[in-house]
């Protein structure tokens, strides 16, 4: 496969494009599902094509790596069974026991229980802070134990923002990396590689496959003496995603372009309508110029995404409520999708954290805003708030 990059095409043309050549021997335009765990080798020791065993190398795998690269402007992809295996392989890829990780302190709640309840055992320590405060995140470094800042941004739920060149830089004065969970803004609105980050983290699941009907994980890196090292974990470990999966996030990374675009659009509408509603007390977007995070949004991001949080005046009650009330927004966690999801956090993908200092606010209530018709999401959210 030819390996493309930013320089030679634009966005929409890679994700199309990038690592999916027609296939040579049919001349099929859609990569070919591989569905196999081996294959047959020409001799002792001559693997053809390299393949071996669908662990360590499979032909759909490999194509939607290498268009993760392509997207996200890196120089290496690897794919994972999900978000969370991908997290993992990263940790125990740049950590080592008795280092310190900083973490968000409005982490995602898979991430906070990866820290919290595994790589701690394993002898990984981590301190959560503000990412948003360099000052905070200088005072929580560790120098020559802390391997890594953890970075989200926008943050789930609450959408904060962090500037990335910034903790690139705060990073790298200390000899440690900086990781990027790109998976809220995606590489379309948002590419952490360019703004200095040393890997980015996705679940593919979300807008990446964007159709709510697969669960991967993706990790991009432009260093190739890194990318080999995850490599080999990745085998190593084995928590690879199938052909299939693979199959179908390469699908639906082809229209994530048009797909973010409309995602934002609804998102900003819906912002609009939130913002001046009696029963809402606070909304998140990083779009609003009253967000602390605009700015730096604005600079280093090309719209502002699809996810909004808001508040319930009425309180938790009223959150739970909205939720329960809401039609047209399904009530179900994830995110990414092309159909618009309602949740609450504090009792859905949040309750990991309840009790610690990452805990959600019980009055908050999260959306993906999906692609449909606004006017009809605008509709439901007039008769779920009441």
């Amino acid at each position: 496969m030819r390996y493309m990059t930013t320089d030679d095409y634009g966005f929409d043309t890679l994700a199309i494009h990038a690592g999916q050549d027609p296939d040579p021997r049919t001349g099929a335009v859609v990569p070919p599902i591989y569905q196999t765990s081996t294959y047959a080798q020409d001799a002792v020791g001559a693997p053809r094509l390299g393949y071996e065993y669908s662990r360590s190398g499979n032909p759909t795998r490999d194509a939607l790596q290498e268009c993760l690269a392509a997207i996200e402007g890196g120089r290496r992809g690897l794919a994972f069974a999900s978000g969370l295996a991908a997290e993992d392989t990263l940790l125990r890829t740049v950590c080592r026991p008795g280092d310190h990780v900083v973490i968000p302190n409005d982490a995602y709640g898979g991430t906070y229980r990866l820290f919290a309840k595994v790589a701690e055992r394993w002898g990984l320590d981590w301190t959560a802070a503000p990412l948003d405060d360099l000052d905070a995140v200088r005072a929580a470094f560790r120098p020559g134990h802390t391997r890594l800042i953890w970075a989200e941004t926008p943050t789930n739920p609450v959408l904060n923002i962090a500037d990335v060149s910034a903790l690139a830089g705060l990073a790298h004065e200390y000899d440690a990396l900086l990781a990027v969970d790109n998976t809220f803004a995606s590489p379309y609105l948002q590419q952490p590689l360019a703004l200095g980050a040393d890997v980015v983290i996705h679940s593919t699941t979300k807008y990446l496959g964007g159709h709510s009907d697969v669960v991967g994980g993706g990790l991009v890196v432009s260093d190739a003496g890194l990318g080999d090292e995850l490599a080999f974990h990745q085998n190593a470990m084995g928590a690879v995603n199938g052909p299939f999966d693979a199959w179908l996030t390469l699908r639906g990374i082809k229209t994530l372009g048009v797909r973010m675009d409309r995602h934002c659009d609804n998102a900003e509408r819906i912002v609009g309508y939130l913002s001046e509603h009696e029963m809402v007390a606070q909304v998140l977007y990083p779009g609003l110029d009253t967000h602390p995070g605009h700015e730096t949004a604005a600079k280093q991001m090309r719209r502002f995404g699809g996810m909004v949080s808001f508040r319930a005046a009425g309180g938790p009650e009223q959150a739970v409520e909205i939720c329960n009330r809401a039609k047209l927004f399904v009530l179900a966690e994830s995110l990414g999708g092309v159909e618009s999801l309602i949740e609450h956090p504090g009792q859905m993908t949040h309750l990991s954290a309840a009790g610690s200092a990452l805990e959600v606010p019980a009055d908050l209530v999260r959306l993906s805003v999906g692609i449909e018709t606004v006017d009809d999401l605008l509709a439901d959210l007039e008769q779920a708030l009441g």
